[in-house]
């Protein structure tokens, strides 16, 4: 791995642990095992550096999600795969857990690539359910929309309720009740 790259990762992980405050430039470079003018030479600062890191935690985000969603099954099987897949649920969202970050809030460059991966998300959820409804499998009376929020609002729920409660029952269980509700066999969503 390069110099960068090795940057952008020690910084990926440091802001997944720590959040953007947390992140020291001293901090990455240790991670990094690069020398104190490496950071400076490949990137303008911290927040150039941040923002790569970002983007690749966007970037992986967005490919590790659509594999799910574009994947076989139905709308209905792709949203529980999305919904069951491997996370590491204590550790919570790398994106996700940026929202919470007031520097990262504060800034449109940091926030940009959460705000288009989120929004991504969104729409490829409403999509499937759209699909789902025009297969008969959902009622033509739900908003592909909402129902996209709220699918998305119980992955992030999910990651909070795990790691305020330091396991990953809670999560587990957010995502039953949403495939619960959800199910084509429901009377109030099935078609």
């Amino acid at each position: 791995m390069s110099t960068p790259e090795r940057l952008i990762e020690s910084t990926r992980e440091l802001l997944w642990d720590r959040g953007y405050v947390g992140t020291s430039p001293k901090a990455i470079l240790e991670r990094a095992g690069a020398g104190q003018g490496s950071m400076y030479h490949h990137f303008k600062g911290k927040p150039d550096l941040a923002l790569a890191a970002i983007r690749k935690t966007a970037e992986e985000l967005r490919a590790t999600t659509g594999a799910v969603l574009d994947g076989p099954g139905t709308p209905y099987e792709r949203v529980e795969a999305y919904l069951r897949r491997e996370r590491d649920v204590l550790r919570g969202c790398p994106l996700g857990r940026l929202t919470m970050d007031p520097d990262v809030v504060a800034s449109a460059a940091l926030r940009e690539p959460v705000d288009e991966t989120l929004d991504w998300i969104l729409e490829r959820l409403a999509g499937l359910i759209e699909e789902g409804q025009e297969q008969g499998q959902f009622a033509a009376s739900l908003d592909g929309e909402a129902i996209a929020a709220t699918i998305l609002s119980t992955v992030q729920g999910g990651y909070v309720l795990a790691r305020a409660s330091g396991s990953p029952a809670a999560f587990d269980t957010a995502v039953r009740g949403l495939l619960s509700l959800l199910s084509p066999q429901q009377p109030s969503f099935a078609a």
